[in-house]
């Protein structure tokens, strides 16, 4: 603001005693107004990414051209083998991982608490989690792989869709923090609940943050206990950009393991629009899209410093996710696609012009 300001200022010379209020200020707010209502950093990052070139499939922000025939057949070549080829196999592909998911978690779940139980815990989640990988034809690649998450922590990613647990799950076993659903969303979490001490709370538990960070810490205190994954952003971004991580998971004081991922839109777009799109509805265009491309990278584990607060800590940890995933690192809140601007956001803009008029020698001065 200060420099943008100082710009429009540069014709008239600066007074000689404390600041001063120029008519010409306020074009500098009428035109960051206009430019939020066109294009702010907010909205853009819940609308697909936009891409250099087409890759032959319906996901486009422009509506199909017809520019030659060849293209044309090409187009409806790819159409018949992405839809009456690999779509019924990837459908009944993800149809046996989550049957296997709820019979085999159900089945160990049945076992008295031991070493053994654990063992096949794990690997039966993982196991399921590769079928159905397999049926959305991902192909990843893990990077650092040193730096996985260990238990007793807390793994922290960015979030462009539901899928992100399945990539994360093919290459380890986490436990689950969430709320908890009815129908067959529900069958699952009940299922696996059994065999792995994931985290889920009740709607109304939700809201209750003490009670949340009290369960959250009691699992992280126990060294054997799986890492929780977390999403601090609290909502999908369409894998451009990182949004504000919440707090509360780095408040608990555990240990925390940063993790990127970074998909690769030419092969299919990852993100989930929830405002658009049902979850059905999403699953079948990524069973329809052409394979779903992306990379991992396992940062190494970071603990808080003293004197850091959790939010100072939080944004540590966003700012490396982003930078190692080359994503635009935004301060932004991922919530305020369906709410509105924060008075706080306001009153700190309002307050830091206010200084620049009242000028550095405002201590005696009153508002």
């Amino acid at each position: 603001m200060e420099k943008e300001l100082v710009e429009l200022r540069r014709s008239r010379p600066k007074p000689p005693v404390g600041g001063d209020f120029t008519l010409s200020d306020c074009f500098y707010f009428s035109r960051r107004g206009i430019e939020s209502i066109v294009e702010d950093e907010v909205t853009q990052r819940f609308t697909s990414e936009e891409l250099v070139s087409w890759n032959l499939l319906t996901r486009t922000n422009n509506h199909f051209q017809y520019i030659s025939l060849r293209l044309t057949l090409v187009y409806g070549l790819g159409i018949f083998i992405r839809y009456c080829i690999l779509a019924p196999l990837r459908l009944t592909l993800a149809c046996i991982g989550l049957t296997w998911l709820v019979i085999g978690t159900s089945a160990v779940g049945l076992l008295p608490n031991c070493r053994m139980k654990f063992w096949l815990s794990e690997w039966v989640h993982v196991m399921c989690y590769r079928i159905c990988a397999r049926g959305l034809s991902a192909a990843i690649q893990y990077h650092n792989r040193e730096n996985k998450p260990r238990k007793g922590g807390i793994c922290v990613a960015n979030h462009t869709s539901p899928i992100d647990i399945v990539i994360l799950c093919n290459d380890g076993c986490y436990a689950m923090v969430g709320q908890v659903h009815g129908g067959l969303m529900g069958v699952v979490q009940r299922a696996m609940v059994r065999s792995c001490p994931h985290v889920w709370f009740e709607r109304a538990e939700m809201k209750d943050r003490h009670l949340v960070t009290r369960r959250l810490r009691d699992h992280v205190n126990d060294k054997e206990k799986l890492p929780i994954l977390i999403f601090p952003e609290g909502t999908c971004v369409n894998n451009t950009s990182v949004m504000m991580f919440k707090k509360g998971s780095f408040e608990i004081g555990a240990t925390i393991y940063p993790v990127a991922i970074k998909y690769d839109p030419k092969f299919g777009d990852a993100f989930w629009n929830s405002s658009k799109y049902s979850m059905v509805s999403y699953l079948l265009r990524m069973m329809t899209s052409w394979a779903l491309v992306c990379d991992v990278w396992y940062l190494p584990a970071v603990h808080q410093q003293e004197g850091e607060d959790a939010v100072q800590f939080a944004n540590r940890v966003k700012s490396a996710i982003a930078r190692q995933g080359g994503l635009l690192d935004l301060q932004w809140d991922g919530g305020l696609k369906r709410a509105k601007v924060k008075e706080s956001f306001k009153e700190q803009q309002q307050k830091q012009y206010s200084s620049m008029v009242v000028g550095d020698d405002s201590s005696g001065h009153s508002d």
